[in-house]
């Protein structure tokens, strides 16, 4: 019996993988019209039942990457949306789709490259990655934006995700208590309250302690040039 998290569901000109990993269970898979996904039937996903079309179709609309098409003419791989975007969604996670590029996420989570749920609530034992943890945490926040923003100065490029956890701050030259070792002297400039601390790739995928963290987003233009980043903050208040 395989221990993998990731079923495969071959067919003759197309195969489809389900990560268990990355599933929230949105349903766009069951929802959809057709015979490529069927619950309760086994295989729930029979890729024969359906065209080239309509499984890009139904697997690209899988907010969270948990779904990957491989179709074997070569010509249809999934590419990244034309403009990348992260929607703040209902009393639930961030979704991001586009051109990503994910800190720490390990590398056979193929589908998150185009397509990711992000934990907002905190709670997350997946983190980055959402778990629906939001809904037993009871986590409650209506996804209000609060401000536009400047926009775009170009599309296309890369969209970097990074974590980073708040510590205590502390005031240039004074004893650092939070980061590096006691007794040593703190001489990098940090804003006074709160520094940042990023959090190695392996706590990614580890679950966080209790303190504030936040992700901090940056779009990478297709010349390699770094946008305005920006800070969404979140706290873990139990374990």
């Amino acid at each position: 019996m395989s221990t993998s998290p990731i079923s495969r569901y071959p067919g003759k000109d197309a195969d489809v993988t389900w990560d268990e990993r990355l599933c929230i269970h949105i349903g766009e898979c069951g929802r959809a019209k057709g015979d490529l996904f069927v619950g309760g039937r086994k295989p729930w996903c029979q890729p024969d039942l359906a065209t080239i079309a309509e499984i890009v179709d139904v697997v690209e609309r899988c907010p969270s990457g948990a779904l990957v098409h491989e179709v074997k003419d070569g010509r249809s791989i999934e590419r990244p949306a034309p403009r990348n975007t992260i929607s703040v969604t209902y009393d639930g996670p961030l979704f991001a789709r586009g051109d990503l590029a994910i800190e720490g996420a390990p590398a056979d989570l193929a589908g998150v490259r185009f397509r990711a749920a992000l934990c907002r609530c905190g709670q997350s034992k997946n983190k980055p990655f959402c778990d629906n943890s939001h809904e037993a945490a009871g986590f409650k926040d209506y996804g209000a934006v609060g401000e536009k923003g400047d926009g775009l100065a170009a599309e296309g490029g890369k969209l970097s995700i990074r974590l980073e956890r708040l510590v205590p701050g502390h005031k240039k030259g004074k004893t650092c208590k939070a980061g590096g070792k006691r007794g040593k002297k703190c001489t990098a400039v940090k804003p006074v309250g709160t520094y940042t601390l990023p959090v190695g790739k392996a706590s990614l995928r580890a679950k966080l302690a209790v303190g504030s963290y936040r992700a901090v987003v940056t779009p990478i233009d297709a010349a390699g040039n770094r946008g305005a980043s920006r800070t969404l903050t979140f706290k873990v208040t139990r374990r």
